[in-house]
């Protein structure tokens, strides 16, 4: 009689053990190291000004700012400006994207977009090509989107350029 046990012990002294090839009398090509491109990650850079800070000047540069205290002076930034609910700012402003939810005194020019939350204030004068207004928010002043740059170029100030109203009344 057979265990199946004793089958599978059978079976393993049956196999042939296999040495290894010894490489005394093979010749090894060296072998490139793998190129390995690296990928430097998308850093997300954004500076943050508390609740507790005050500051007066000008601010430049190609990173995020997220306001939360108050600040008095121009904004110059290629990224999003984002002012936070209770912060209080008073400055012209220039942006990809302005989210406002706090209060703001001054002029915005948004390359992509400004949204004007519940809770935002805004005086002063808005151009963007997007905007976005939620219910309860508060505005006084001059608004202009919607335009491509070649439209609002026509424009100054609201009005139709001199030359465009007397080539046409010609």
């Amino acid at each position: 009689m057979v265990v199946w046990n004793q089958q599978a012990q059978e079976r393993q002294e049956e196999t042939p053990r296999v040495e290894p090839p010894t490489t005394a009398h093979a010749t090894l090509a060296p072998v490139p190291a793998p190129v390995v491109k690296e990928i430097a990650p998308k850093v997300h850079r954004e500076s943050i000004f508390g609740p507790g800070v005050s500051i007066e000047g000008t601010i430049e540069g190609d990173a995020d700012l997220r306001i939360a205290g108050k600040f008095k002076g121009d904004i110059q930034i290629k990224g999003d400006l984002t002012i936070e609910k209770g912060a209080q700012i008073a400055a012209n402003i220039n942006a990809a994207m302005v989210t406002i939810a706090g209060e703001l005194e001054g002029n915005i020019v948004a390359s992509s977009q400004v949204r004007l939350l519940e809770s935002g204030q805004l005086t002063g004068d808005l151009k963007a090509p997007t905007l976005t207004v939620a219910a309860g928010s508060r505005m006084r002043g001059h608004v202009e989107f919607g335009w491509n740059a070649a439209e609002a170029a026509k424009f100054t100030n609201g009005r139709a350029q001199e030359s465009d109203k007397n080539g046409s009344s010609g």
